[in-house]
C-alpha cells in the first residue's frame, strides 16, 4: 500500500471526477439503504469535511464485513470518483472493493456522533483528535507552526535548537523543574548537587533567552522553536507546565524596531491561517466563538498603537471600573486589565512598553529615568497578553548591578556576562507562547485543549 495515496482534501477539492481511487481512512457515520447499498462518511484527518463512500451489495466482501463498518473502525476502499448528486459536497467515491483494517467496537467506543464536551474528551486525549473541533486544531497548530518557519526563515533568521536542560534561570522566579538522578534526601540534609550527573543543579529551561542572545550576537538573528517548562502550581485554564516557545533574538535592535517586528509576526501568522485553514476557521467562528473571524481580522486592519504603561495605568484608574485586581502605578496589569484595554477602551491590539523595573528580569534594558525598563507585551482582543519582550541590558555595568538589586549571583550568568565584555551591541527579542496564539486563532477558552497532551499540576497522562 502507497503512502503517497491521495488524501480525502485532495479528492474532495481537487481531484476530478472520473479518477481511479485508493483511499483509507476512519469511518464517522454508516446508513444502510434498505435497497441494497451503504452510505459511509469516511475522514482521514486530512480537513474538516468527510468523503462519501457509496457501497452497493455487490462489492465483494459487502455481506460479511458491512456491518463491522461501525463509527471508529478503519477501511480501505477502491473505487472511481464521481460526480455527486447531492449539493453538499462535489464529489463521492462508487467503492469497487472494501477492506476492514481495524474495528472498533461500537458498544465501548467513546466517541459517538453526539456533542462531548471538552472536559470529557481531556479524559481520553488518545482518541480526541478523531472529533472535529481537535481535528481542526491539530491544522491550525500546524499551519502555525510552518508559518513561523516560513516567517523567520524569509527574513534571513537562523533556527537555533538552544538546550532544554539548562543551569540559568532566565526569569529569576525559581519555578523550575529540577533534572536530577540523585535519590531523594530522606534525612533533611540539603542536596549536594556536586554529586549529580551534571555536578551542579540543572532544570528543564523556561526559555531558551539566553542562549539565543549567544548566536545573536555572534551569527545575526536567530529565532528558538521549542518547548519549555513551568514547575508554577497553578491550576487554571490559562497555564501549562510544559509549553512551547518561539522566541527570536536580533542583534542591532532596539525596543521600536523589536515592537514593529511583533506586529508583523502576529499579522503574518493571523493571514496565513485564514488563508490556508478556511474551512477549520470558520468551524471555529461557527462552533465555538462567533467573533473569532471578527477578532482576527481587527488584528489585520489595525496598526498596533503604541501604549506606554504609564499612561496604560493611567486610563484603567480613571475607568471608574471595579476592578478584581486593583491597578496602581508599580504593579503588574492583570488579564483582566489587558482585556479593558483591548476589547474596551481601544477595540484592537496594543503594545504597552516601558515598565516599572521593580517586577521585571534582570536582562531588559533600563530607561534613564531609573524606574523603568525597556519592556514590552502585545495585547490583543479575545486573549490579552500574547507577546512578551525587551531590549536587552547590554551595557556590563548596569547588568552587574541588576544582577545585585535582583538578588541573582552573577558567578551563575558569567557567560552572560562575557557577552557584554567583548563586543557587545544593543539587541531586543521577545517570546510567543504558541498555545496562546492558537487560543486567539479558535477562540478556545481553556489552553489544555490547544496543545495535543496537557500537562498541569497532578496531569501527566498520555
Amino acid at each position: 500500500m502507497a503512502n503517497t495515496a491521495p488524501r480525502v482534501a485532495s479528492l474532495l477539492y481537487e481531484v476530478e471526477p472520473g479518477a481511479k481511487v485508493d483511499i483509507s481512512g476512519w469511518v464517522r457515520t454508516r446508513r444502510d439503504s434498505k435497497h441494497g447499498f451503504s452510505f459511509v462518511e469516511l475522514n482521514d484527518g486530512s480537513c474538516m469535511s468527510n468523503l462519501q463512500v457509496v457501497v452497493n451489495a455487490d462489492v465483494p466482501g459487502y455481506e460479511e464485513t458491512i456491518k463491522e463498518m461501525t463509527t471508529g473502525s478503519s477501511v480501505r476502499f477502491t473505487g472511481d470518483l464521481k460526480e455527486s448528486p447531492g449539493a453538499k459536497q462535489r464529489v463521492e467515491l462508487h467503492a469497487e472493493s472494501l477492506e476492514l483494517l481495524g474495528t472498533a467496537d461500537a458498544e465501548s467506543y467513546p466517541l459517538q456522533k453526539k456533542r462531548h464536551s471538552f472536559e470529557f474528551l481531556r479524559e481520553i486525549a488518545h482518541l480526541r483528535p478523531r472529533t472535529n473541533t481537535f481535528g481542526a486544531i491539530a491544522r491550525v497548530r500546524n499551519c502555525v507552526s510552518r508559518a513561523i518557519h516560513d516567517f523567520f526563515q524569509e527574513r534571513t533568521f537562523l533556527y537555533v535548537q538552544t538546550p532544554i536542560i539548562t543551569t540559568s534561570d532566565c526569569e529569576g522566579a525559581g519555578e523550575m523543574f529540577t533534572v536530577t538522578t540523585l535519590n531523594p534526601s530522606t534525612d533533611g540534609k540539603p542536596v549536594d548537587y556536586t554529586e549529580d550527573f551534571f555536578g551542579k543543579k540543572a532544570s528543564l529551561t523556561v526559555s531558551g533567552q539566553l542562549e539565543g542572545e549567544i548566536y545573536a550576537t555572534a551569527v545575526g538573528p536567530v529565532y528558538t522553536f521549542g518547548p519549555t517548562f513551568r514547575a508554577e502550581n497553578s491550576n487554571t485554564t490559562r497555564h501549562l507546565s510544559e509549553f512551547w516557545m518561539v522566541e527570536p533574538e536580533v542583534p542591532f535592535c532596539d525596543l521600536e524596531g523589536n515592537m514593529q517586528l511583533a506586529e508583523d509576526f502576529i499579522k503574518n501568522i493571523v493571514k496565513r491561517c485564514l488563508d490556508e485553514c478556511a474551512e477549520d476557521m470558520k468551524f471555529f467562528n461557527d462552533r465555538i466563538d462567533k467573533t473569532v473571524l471578527e477578532t482576527l481580522n481587527n488584528i489585520l486592519k489595525h496598526e498596533f498603537k503604541r501604549v506606554s504603561y504609564t499612561e496604560a495605568v493611567e486610563l484603567l484608574v480613571q475607568s471608574g471600573k471595579k476592578w478584581d485586581y486593583p491597578v496602581e502605578w508599580g504593579t503588574n496589569l492583570q488579564a483582566e486589565h489587558e482585556r479593558w484595554l483591548t476589547e474596551e477602551h481601544f477595540k484592537q491590539p496594543i503594545i504597552v512598553f516601558d515598565y516599572p523595573r521593580s517586577f521585571k528580569p534582570f536582562y531588559m534594558y533600563c530607561n534613564e529615568d531609573g524606574k523603568t525598563v525597556r519592556a514590552m507585551d502585545v495585547l490583543v482582543p479575545g486573549v490579552g497578553e500574547i507577546i512578551g519582550g525587551s531590549q536587552r541590558e547590554h551595557r556590563l555595568d548596569v547588568l552587574e548591578s541588576r544582577f545585585e538589586e535582583c538578588g541573582l549571583d552573577p558567578e551563575e550568568y558569567w557567560w552572560y556576562l562575557d557577552l557584554r565584555r567583548y563586543g557587545s551591541v544593543p539587541h531586543a527579542g521577545f517570546g510567543l507562547g504558541l498555545e496562546r496564539m492558537i487560543l486567539l486563532l479558535t477562540g478556545m477558552q481553556n489552553i489544555r485543549d490547544v496543545i495535543p497532551f496537557p500537562r498541569t499540576p497532578n496531569h501527566a497522562e498520555f
